[in-house]
């Protein structure tokens, strides 16, 4: 239940401020990915090539939509992701697998556990098709928005409950992912040739499936027996679900502000 609560923004950013990653370490991996993910069909067949080609996707995305939506006042600012699969230095706390994916504001990175997926898959009967990776991705980068837009903050403020600020960070952010996974087949890189072909409905599925697995009310079930919506941190599965929807069906960036939202 832990790593599941760390999914996509949980308890790392309370913690006490911590050294930095090692840069070292963080350099050979960034050079040994680059060597080794070079294509769209090493995102095809390799987990983490799909995780850096999502990452590159998303932060393509933002820095065109950003200013378009903002109508110039904002602009998306490059945001760093460290892939893991033995324990990290942040900032936020230490990054390991049994913490998983999250962004951590203190140093404005992303942590990646590229194991996490299998958990995902095999313990809470998400799907293991590429979106529901990319949807993980594509979240936790919705949370660094938030960051620069001064809105993370919130969540602390009000951290748990079915109404809470941090339930309505959390959703807001599955639908800036949703926002994403919309655009994601118009976004080109330098080359100018697209990121990603254009989704299937099964590729929606997965998707749903892996928003589905990271409800409250089906996490609480599964780990405790029974719901307390009087703990939520994240919403539960359908809302996940429909707030991903929400930002996919939209392309608005107006209609993901949870906080004004009249129905969670």
């Amino acid at each position: 239940m832990f790593v599941i609560y760390l999914l996509m923004g949980g308890s790392p950013t309370e913690q006490a401020p911590q050294q930095q990653p090692q840069a070292t370490s963080s350099t050979s991996q960034a050079n040994d990915l680059a060597e080794k993910c070079r294509t769209g069909k090493d995102a095809n067949t390799d987990v983490e090539c799909r995780i850096v080609g999502a990452r590159q996707s998303v932060q393509a995305f933002w820095t065109k939509k950003l200013p378009e939506a903002s109508g110039g006042r904002a602009e998306w600012q490059d945001t760093k992701m460290v892939l893991y699969n033995q324990p990290q230095r942040s900032a936020c706390g230490t990054a390991s697998n049994e913490v998983g994916p999250f962004y951590c504001p203190l140093d404005k990175t992303v942590y990646m556990d590229d194991d996490f997926f299998q958990v995902l898959e095999k313990q809470f009967g998400s799907s293991s098709g590429p979106l529901a990776q990319q949807y993980v991705v594509a979240h936790e980068y919705g949370h660094a928005l938030q960051d620069q837009l001064g809105l993370l903050g919130r969540a602390q403020q009000d951290p748990k409950g079915p109404e809470s600020g941090g339930v309505k960070i959390e959703l807001m952010a599955d639908c800036l992912a949703g926002m994403w996974a919309r655009g994601a087949v118009e976004t080109k890189d330098q080359n100018g040739r697209a990121f990603l072909k254009p989704f299937t409905e099964k590729d929606l599925r997965d998707a749903l499936s892996a928003a589905e697995a990271v409800g409250d009310d089906r996490i609480q079930q599964t780990a405790q027996g029974r719901v307390s919506p009087e703990n939520f941190t994240h919403g539960t599965s359908e809302q996940r679900q429909r707030w991903f929807m929400t930002g996919y069906e939209t392309d608005d960036i107006n209609t993901c502000d949870t906080f004004r939202a009249s129905r969670l």
